[in-house]
């Protein structure tokens, strides 16, 4: 059974910084891309960061410069180190994952995404 958990939010001031984690089970992150995505209240969700099978990193631009993916497979977690925390940036932060191949990369489209967790609230206020 596929699973991912999502953990590391909470209450940050502006500028301040978060790393979120997402720890998967039932499969292992050499077969599968993973996407953070968030969604802030009355908003879509959006996609934030990447990385594929193959360990090839996306970004958003809301949040390029300011953050960055990364993946411990031996532990089965990705996490997402966000800096410079903007009030903007709150939302429920998800991660998902998707079955790929080595060499493909997946953009940051909710659609294209199989597997999601429950989401983490991050919230950005003084």
């Amino acid at each position: 059974q596929l699973q991912l958990v999502e953990s590391g939010g909470g209450l940050v001031q502006p500028g301040g910084s978060l790393r979120l984690s997402c720890t998967v089970s039932g499969f292992t992150l050499e077969h599968y891309a993973i996407g953070w995505f968030r969604q802030a209240p009355g908003k879509e969700r959006e996609g934030v960061s990447g990385i594929s099978a193959g360990g090839v990193t996306l970004y958003a631009d809301s949040v390029k410069g300011r953050s960055t993916i990364s993946r411990d497979k031996a532990k089965n977690t990705v996490y997402l180190q966000m800096n410079s925390l903007k009030t903007e940036d709150t939302a429920v932060y998800y991660c998902a994952a998707v079955s790929s191949s080595r060499d493909e990369v997946y953009g940051l489209y909710k659609e294209d995404y199989d597997y999601w967790g429950q989401g983490t609230q991050v919230t950005v206020s003084s």
